[in-house]
């Protein structure tokens, strides 16, 4: 299952430059409004050691990390669902998304030019969040009057109708759908054909130089201002330098500015945690694999992300986790020792779980 997030900001908070550093693509990150005027989407691999050391144990050819896409819209300012600046069109881009990340800045530089005069991370979180606000609300009204005539006609239902109205009157609140979700009893799996933004979990990135970076009180504070939400503090020109070096020069690096991994890892990961996803693995002499589903699949779930047949064929999983395959030294080892474990349609997967399907459709080969 592929995982996509919408980054949105105001202009020149940093968030081409995270961009590029997330893609190490080359698109414009110029020092005024405007500057990304096409949609921009990155396809960035998820760290994961464990692929390295499969690899190696199992002498494949290559190793397919699981993926997070990201798309780059045009920096929003205060009043675009009216039009203003470049106006709500590039909202659209990013509906499809399952996360928003949310940059906001937190350096100071006198050379980059902030729209509203001012770095006030709060103040620019509130910005945002109102226009995606109203540009649910836009949404929202513009539907309403066509659910509630075809309710009348039976061709949606009552649930969905009441998740909408209730959608307009938590919006009109000024509140984001995700969050009022749980006190407001609100479905958001009601809201889903809507493609409203604020019913997508957020993440707030928010772009600091070393100086706020140092900055443990202002860090706990503002994680606190957008709790439950994820906050990931980085420096988005830091990392994109970081992305230039080759990997030892990058953990040296890293290194001296006294962190253990890079930012863009955190927000990789915060992503997954955010969606409530992990990976499992598998293994051969092709490839060593990543593979991405929900905490809480079943067996044959996860077998249906590699293809639906083995999904609809599943017999059983061969299952050994990856710590124990890593201090056994081969999967015949596992076995051996009995750390191989035969599982059947009810087995609930868990992160790190190496795993060899075996499956009834012909043409799968019988097992993967």
């Amino acid at each position: 299952m592929a995982l996509t997030i919408g980054i949105v900001g105001l202009p020149n908070v940093g968030k081409s430059t995270l961009f590029n550093a997330l893609t190490r693509a080359q698109v414009l990150a110029a020092n005024y409004p405007f500057a990304t005027i096409e949609p921009n989407v990155g396809v960035v691999p998820l760290p994961d050691e464990r692929l390295n050391q499969l690899a190696e144990l199992f002498h494949s050819e290559k190793t397919v990390p699981a993926t997070v896409s990201f798309v780059d819209i045009a920096g929003i300012v205060k009043g675009a669902s009216e039009g203003e600046g470049l106006g709500n069109q590039f909202l659209a881009n990013i509906r499809e998304a399952e996360a928003i990340c949310q940059v906001t800045r937190g350096f100071h530089d006198p050379d980059v030019i902030h729209v509203n005069g001012t770095v006030d991370p709060d103040d620019d979180i509130e910005t945002i969040t109102t226009e995606l606000v109203l540009a649910d609300m836009q949404s929202v009204e513009k539907a309403l009057p066509r659910l509630q005539k075809e309710l009348t006609n039976k061709k949606v239902s009552k649930e969905h109708v009441a998740a909408v109205e209730q959608a307009l009157k938590v919006l009109e609140d000024g509140r984001t759908l995700y969050s009022a979700a749980a006190s407001e009893k609100l479905d958001l799996q009601e809201l889903k054909p809507l493609q409203l933004l604020t019913a997508k979990p957020f993440i707030y990135v928010f772009n600091m130089d070393d100086e706020g970076l140092a900055d443990e009180a202002l860090k706990t504070r503002l994680a606190e201002s957008v709790a439950p939400a994820t906050a990931v503090f980085l420096d988005a020109q830091f990392e994109s330098e970081l992305v230039e070096l080759d990997e030892d020069e990058a953990t040296e690096m890293l290194h001296e500015a006294g962190y253990d991994e890079s930012g863009l890892e955190k927000l990789a990961k915060a992503g997954f945690g955010t969606l409530g996803l992990q990976t499992y693995l598998t293994a051969g002499p092709k490839e060593a694999r990543a593979w991405t589903i929900p905490i809480g699949a079943t067996a044959p779930e996860a077998a249906g992300v590699i293809h639906t047949d083995f999904q609809r064929g599943f017999i059983k999983a061969e299952v050994i986790s990856f710590e124990d395959l890593m201090e056994a030294g081969s999967t015949q080892a596992a076995r051996a020792a009995g750390k191989a474990r035969m599982e059947g349609k009810d087995y609930i997967m868990k992160d790190g779980d190496v795993v060899e399907f075996r499956s009834g459709i012909p043409s799968g080969g019988g097992k993967k």
